[in-house]
């Protein structure tokens, strides 16, 4: 009996930790980062003040917690829709670009929330290497799946493909999800697999007819 006492001890323990970062994202999203005090999140989650040091240290760690949060869980998002995928290269590259250029991910909550923490980046070290580590794990995993391209180019070119594809998806994520009545259905996707694919020469709207997802509107 003792190990299933402490195994359910950790799941307690995780959904704990789960309920405060998303009663920090919460606050953050209506009100900016100075919303997000310590009573605050308490009540919002539903908790004392003094637990919420039982599980992080600080608030500036609960903070930092919630951003990696938000910018890990869009990244995941992203890499969950290679399951399934062919093994053709431009197709788990057009799968990856089209899921990080729709719902769930596409969404104007979630740049509200990540837009509340950008002014504290410039003055917060920690947090500041919280964003460095999440992009770098993004345009990693695209870096890869560029590299699985049947191109010849260089590392160097790898790289600097990867950083300007992450630009267009960011720019396209940003005002996909602020002013979606500016685009017609599927256009963001479209407009994503047909600008990365320009940059490394490949046709990503024809992969990704190959996708299993049938909401998906192309032109």
């Amino acid at each position: 009996m003792e190990p299933s006492r402490r195994a359910y001890r950790r799941a307690s323990e995780e959904t704990r930790r789960a309920d405060l970062i998303a009663a920090t994202q919460a606050l953050v999203a209506e009100g900016g980062p100075s919303a997000a005090t310590v009573r605050a999140i308490a009540a919002r989650a539903g908790v004392t003040a003094g637990l919420i040091r039982h599980y992080f240290q600080s608030k500036d760690e609960l903070t930092r917690a919630a951003y990696r949060s938000l910018m890990d869980g869009m990244t995941a998002k992203g890499s969950a829709a290679l399951e399934g995928v062919g093994a053709s290269p431009e197709e788990r590259l057009a799968a990856f670009v089209s899921a990080s250029l729709r719902p769930p991910v596409l969404d104007l909550g979630a740049v509200v929330l990540w837009a509340g923490y950008m002014h504290k980046i410039r003055n917060d070290a920690d947090l500041q290497a919280v964003h460095e580590a999440s992009y770098t794990a993004y345009r990693d995993t695209l870096q890869g799946l560029i590299a699985a391209l049947q191109r010849d180019v260089p590392e160097q070119r790898l790289r600097g493909d990867a950083i300007a594809c992450n630009a267009v998806i960011d720019g396209l994520w940003l005002e996909g999800s602020i002013l979606p009545h500016c685009f017609a259905p599927g256009e963001i996707v479209t407009l994503g697999l047909t600008s990365v694919g320009a940059i490394l020469g490949v046709d990503l709207i024809a992969h990704s007819q190959m996708l299993p997802d049938p909401g998906k509107t192309l032109a």
